[in-house]
């Protein structure tokens, strides 16, 4: 006779088969992967790696936290790979595990603003800021010499003054928080629209 852990074990074995036709087979899922796929290639654009795009995106379209097993099997990567960059991502803020316990499921943040406004801050503000930096030590020095020296000291300050507005809209740009759910949009948009309207002005 077959005792009760026997018969779990049996039990998770067909389950897993189970969930494995069913994801990998029905076309929605596939793309679903499409999609965590382009999630993965835009990503990286700001500073992540494409699995961790892939892996966020599974999890948040999930109805379900998933395990880093399903993780593993849906997306067919290692585990090694899997474990890795879920771990980062948990650093980033942007995964988080369901309970304490060892192999708990997981499930995405979906609130990825404040992660993305860091990595604004940590690259492209300071990017922004070393531009700025040049051109104000240009215009200064203009202003102490006896003559232009054939360069464009207007257009120098046209584009400090371009600078600067690009740090004012970058730095209300990290302060918005993007909505959790579709009925959150429209009040995010207006947000939005608010602070271009209040950037326009500043540039006048």
């Amino acid at each position: 006779l077959l005792d009760f852990r026997s018969v779990n074990r049996i039990l998770a074995v067909v389950n897993t088969a189970e969930k494995d036709t069913l994801s990998l087979s029905d076309p929605l899922t596939k793309r679903i992967l499409s999609v965590a796929d382009a999630i993965g290639e835009f990503i990286e654009w700001w500073g992540f790696k494409h699995i961790h795009g892939r892996i966020w995106a599974l999890l948040a379209l999930s109805k379900e936290p998933l395990s880093q097993a399903d993780v593993t099997r849906i997306l067919g990567i290692s585990r090694a790979l899997a474990s890795t960059a879920m771990r980062e991502l948990q650093d980033h803020g942007l995964v988080t595990p369901t309970d304490s316990g060892r192999g708990a499921p997981w499930v995405a943040v979906v609130d990825i603003w404040p992660t993305i406004a860091n990595v604004l801050r940590e690259r492209e503000w300071m990017l922004i800021e070393r531009v700025r930096t040049a051109l104000e030590g240009a215009l200064d020095e203009a202003s102490l010499a006896d003559s232009d020296g054939g360069w464009d000291v207007d257009r120098l300050a046209l584009l400090l003054q371009l600078t600067e507005t690009a740090q004012r809209f970058l730095k209300m740009l990290m302060r918005i928080r993007f909505p959790k759910a579709l009925n959150g949009l429209k009040e995010w948009m207006g947000v939005a629209s608010g602070l271009l309207g209040s950037l326009k002005r500043r540039t006048r």
